[in-house]
């Protein structure tokens, strides 16, 4: 007996996953980078930001070009080791593209590149499971900086207040977050209601590679195995 076609279900929308031709775009991408720019450095970033880092990135279009993505398929554009390397020494940064990490190849001179990476930096709110880099308590009394509509919405957060003649009280000391903890939901949105910002986006080089030498900038990283490969 041949079976039903009721109450079957029909995806009504259709999404095209990044498979096998997307990686080889990016490959083929990252390849023609490093063959037109004289310098490939790795990087790691903290806190990303996009928009913040598309505006870094814009600043640099015309003399760099950034890859983000699958550390895997940075790699293998790379090479993973000496035998299928794009060009001789690019193994010893591929070895190094681990965690949140990125690639920039670059025409400019390697003072301007350290001192553009050394020198940016983005303050902005603290998302969710971000370490609190302070202590914030606010103390029993007014809060004059919420308006009564605001009062549900703090309660609701876990604040101990009340409306008393329209104005929020908070009827007793409340410790939003603690320092070096992190931070939960109903803090990270308190932080933001009271405009105090945890989160500093920052790019860090890790090591850069030329035709004539290879660097490392982060301690500790000269006892892996980039050296032995």
């Amino acid at each position: 007996m041949p079976k039903s076609k009721r109450n079957r279900a029909v995806t009504l929308s259709k999404t095209k996953k990044k498979g096998r031709e997307h990686k080889e775009n990016v490959v083929n991408a990252i390849r023609e980078s490093v063959e037109k720019y004289d310098t490939v450095y790795v990087f790691t970033f903290e806190n990303m930001r996009n928009l913040k880092f598309k505006e870094f990135r814009d600043q640099l279009k015309s003399s760099s070009r950034f890859f983000l993505g699958s550390n895997k398929v940075m790699q293998v554009a790379l090479g993973r080791s000496a035998a299928d390397e794009i060009r001789p020494g690019l193994h010893k940064i591929s070895k190094l593209l681990r965690g949140d990490s990125g690639i920039c190849s670059t025409s400019l001179p390697k003072d301007e590149v350290e001192r553009l990476f050394n020198e940016y930096e983005d303050f902005d709110f603290a998302r969710t499971g971000s370490i609190a880099t302070e202590k914030v308590e606010l103390n029993e009394g007014n809060l004059d900086q919420f308006t009564h509509e605001m009062e549900p919405f703090l309660r609701k957060q876990g604040m101990p207040v009340r409306l008393n003649k329209g104005v929020v009280e908070l009827v007793s000391d409340y410790i939003v977050c603690e320092e070096g903890k992190p931070l939960s939901p109903e803090a990270a949105r308190i932080l933001r209601l009271l405009a105090i910002k945890m989160a500093t986006f920052k790019l860090h080089l890790t090591c850069r590679w030329s035709s004539e030498d290879f660097e490392i900038y982060r301690e500790g990283l000269e006892d892996s195995d980039v050296e032995s490969a």
